[in-house]
């Protein structure tokens, strides 16, 4: 089947938003379509070909989302609720393909429905951290331009009290549930026939300077890492049963709980939130197959003994922050199963490098997964000799092109997508992770922005200075650190280390607030005043 050229199938898009904001093609990093796996026709519904397509070759009474709640559903149940839900959005709302609507939730099965009824609608979607408070909300809605909100009743405030308050509201759960109110709709529901190239998600990325960045992905980019990484590497089979901590909104959630496992009409266990010890119990009692979660989860379900609920398991993929060796060898000693490592990003949508089985060198992260290839760039931006350090650069059928955002030209050099990571290369073509090339702090598998976390803390009205970094933690790969200066005549108690974590979960997503905090005198700055972070890295400026 020939590559279809960009544009060479018309838009279905009424609401040209999202393409007229793509970046100029020419910034575009260059494609690889050279593999017949994710060679697709000119036009495609993302959400046709993982959930319809899969019910009818497959049979409609397969399972596909399993709850907590013993509420399971069917392949054929969700395709006929989400039919309900695109039904409400088109009939009761006026929603036209094209325009953006936002989700907002933790992993439930609601949400999975939504999804595919605003793919089914032709419309683009936008799912958030459910942490995320209303200051971090607004921005999205700003580049964004979105147009509807589907949300959890448990994360209404935040929301309520964004910009998105003056737009509809769609409430999960409660007496207003739009789930419920879209049951008396009809269940069937023509999808939009999309091209390819349309655009089907919207997927926002922390940004260093902590203006959150917007990737744009086609509809053909949503199959294109079911066949490439999910085909190659986790080789997911139609019984499996899959779990996952990542939220949704998480590129590396998503595929993993929702495109993979659709893609092959396996189920997926939906779990809003769980300890290590709560995952491996889950594992066990649902006989959970495949798992994704963060490096540091596995290492805290050996050492609390949970390596017991973790037979059904055959594989285990981890993502989101470097998987020491260590806590590769302790799992595989406790369960027999050999972790999956990966690098991605939500500029690529998924893994690129990855590997599995024999083929896997722990603490390597791997070799460029079938479809996509890499390199480490030198300073000079030539291609590094084997061995020595230098910047990740990847291509493959996905890549990034940021909605109107000058930062393209930084992501994307020279037609390769650069990570921001900086990597080895050994002789065998394996890639060894050793650092991330921005400030960008990489904790439990969430990119948090120091200069947003210092923002956070600027808003104190204790705190005269501050600097924020990432140092390295055992559990949770960075920890984020905050060196304060208090303002005069404030206690640097313990009660205030707290007072100030308190203020900044209550200012912007919990999971970034600082876990150790240093009060210090004067932060150390060069000639010209700016702050000097790599003095503060320095051990003697750490407790």
């Amino acid at each position: 089947m020939p590559v279809i050229p960009f544009g060479a199938e018309p838009t279905a898009h009424v609401d040209t938003f999202c393409r007229d904001q793509l970046p100029p093609i020419e910034l575009w990093p260059d494609l690889l379509y050279d593999s017949d796996d994710v060679q697709y026709p000119g036009r495609l519904n993302c959400a046709v070909e993982l959930l319809t397509k899969t019910s009818e070759r497959l049979g409609a009474d397969r399972p596909c989302l399993i709850g907590l709640d013993g509420n399971d559903l069917t392949y054929g149940e969700v395709d006929r609720m989400s039919n309900q839900v695109a039904n409400l959005l088109v009939d009761e709302y006026g929603l036209q393909p094209g325009n953006r609507v936002l989700l907002r939730s933790t992993n439930k099965p609601w949400l999975v429905i939504a999804w595919y009824a605003v793919l089914k609608a032709g419309c683009v979607v936008v799912t958030t951290v459910p942490m995320l408070r209303s200051g971090e909300l607004t921005p999205i809605d700003r580049i964004g331009e979105l147009n509807l909100s589907m949300c959890d009743e448990s994360l209404l405030e935040d929301l309520q009290a964004s910009s998105m308050s003056s737009r509809p509201i769609l409430i999960a759960g409660g007496a207003h549930d739009f789930i419920e109110q879209a049951r008396k709709l009809s269940e069937d529901f023509a999808a939009v026939d999309t091209a390819a190239d349309d655009v089907a998600m919207l997927a926002f990325t922390s940004g260093t300077s902590g203006v959150p960045k917007c990737t744009m992905h086609f509809h053909r980019d949503v199959l294109a890492i079911a066949d490439t990484f999910s085909r190659n590497i986790l080789k997911p089979l139609p019984d499996d049963v899959f779990i996952g901590t990542p939220p949704l909104a998480f590129t590396f959630g998503l595929g993993g709980l929702v495109i993979f496992p659709m893609r092959v009409g396996a189920s997926t266990l939906m779990v809003p939130k769980a300890t290590p010890a709560e995952l491996a119990e889950l594992i066990g009692t649902h006989h959970v197959t495949i798992c994704f979660t963060a490096p540091t989860a596995y290492r805290a379900m050996v050492a609390e003994g949970s390596a017991g609920n973790l037979r059904t398991l055959r594989r285990a993929v981890s993502a989101g922050e470097h998987l020491p060796r260590s806590t590769w060898h302790a799992f595989e000693k406790a369960t027999g199963v050999k972790l999956i490592d990966g690098i991605g990003a939500t500029e690529m949508l998924h893994v690129f490098i990855s590997a599995a089985d024999d083929d896997i060198v722990p603490g390597s992260t791997g070799k460029p997964v079938p479809g996509y290839r890499a390199k480490i760039l030198a300073n000079d931006g030539s291609e590094a000799p084997r061995g020595e350090r230098g910047r990740l650069a990847v291509q493959g059928p996905t890549g990034c092109r940021y909605l109107a955002d000058e930062r393209q030209q930084t992501y994307v050099q020279d037609g390769w997508n650069l990570t921001g990571d900086t990597f080895t290369q050994d002789e065998a073509g394996y890639f060894w992770y050793q650092s991330r090339s921005d400030d960008m702090i990489i904790s439990s598998g969430y990119s948090i922005a120091g200069p947003e976390v210092e923002e956070a803390l600027a808003g104190h009205s204790d705190v005269t200075e501050c600097a924020v970094i990432g140092t390295p933690d055992e559990s949770r790969g960075m920890l984020v650190h905050a060196f304060i200066v208090l303002a005069p005549g404030v206690d640097d108690s313990p009660a205030k280390v707290k007072e100030l974590q308190d203020f900044v979960k209550a200012t912007i997503a919990p999971y970034k607030y600082p876990r150790a905090i240093t009060f210090i005198e004067q932060l150390p700055k060069s000639n010209t005043g700016k702050t000097q972070r790599f003095r503060l890295r320095a051990p003697t400026a750490k407790d």
